[in-house]
């Protein structure tokens, strides 16, 4: 249960958005205030979970009372539902922290998402106690993008599948001269196709000492 307040001075439009709220059965109403003035007073005296703040109030902009608000109960969260939609306004607000911003006017569809995912993000932190980067790629949204394909000057796509092939099959290793042999190629062709392989990380090197103790690069196949 969250509790929730709206700070609204047309009375219609609050009245709306409180029927919006009533579709979501774990929000609690506290209240309404029509300016600045009473939705500061409602904060302080209440534990409120999240104001519903239009901009335009008859004593000021809920733009700027969101300092306010965060002054005197910094866990109180904002989301702004306003006819307001320049840039600048946005951008303050975002940088403000604010949970989210509806442009009125606002659908119930909307409205009732964008409480939702406010809720589910405030219950996912509230319920989480180790907090890892997984974590916190799903709480924001982050997806990560795919590894790009790395292209390389002469790389012939055929004879990397080959290579890829005999590394697979090597299980121990191959060293680039042995490459060589297996794809009937030199040994610095070879080579490139696996350091290729290495930059794209579908395989590794290890240094490996022969008898005479001179150093040589055995690959890998990196398992799936």
């Amino acid at each position: 249960m969250i509790h929730v307040y709206i700070a609204e001075d047309d009375f219609r439009v609050a009245n709306i958005h409180e029927q919006f709220l009533r579709q979501i059965p774990e929000v609690n109403l506290l209240g309404k205030a029509g300016n600045c003035e009473e939705t500061l007073k409602a904060v302080k005296e209440h534990a409120i979970d999240l104001v519903i703040l239009d901009n335009y109030m008859p004593d000021g902009l809920g733009i700027d009372l969101i300092d306010d608000i965060r002054s005197v109960s910094p866990q109180t969260d904002i989301i702004l539902v306003s006819a307001e939609n320049d840039k600048g306004y946005v951008e303050t607000a975002i940088r403000k922290g604010v949970k989210g911003i509806i442009i009125k006017p606002a659908t119930l569809e909307r409205f009732v998402s964008t409480i939702i995912k406010y809720m589910e993000n405030k219950k996912t932190l509230q319920n989480t106690s180790s907090i890892d980067q997984s974590f916190l790629d799903g709480f924001f949204g982050v997806e990560l993008a795919p590894k790009p394909a790395i292209g390389a000057k002469g790389i012939d796509p055929l004879t990397l599948e080959k290579v890829r092939d005999v590394l697979t099959e090597q299980s121990s290793g191959i060293t680039a001269e042995k490459m060589g042999e297996q794809m009937g190629a030199s040994r610095t062709t070879a080579r490139r196709y696996l350091e290729h392989l290495v930059a794209i990380d579908e395989c590794f090197a290890e240094l490996a000492y022969g008898i005479v103790g001179r150093p040589e690069r055995h690959y890998y196949r990196k398992k799936d």
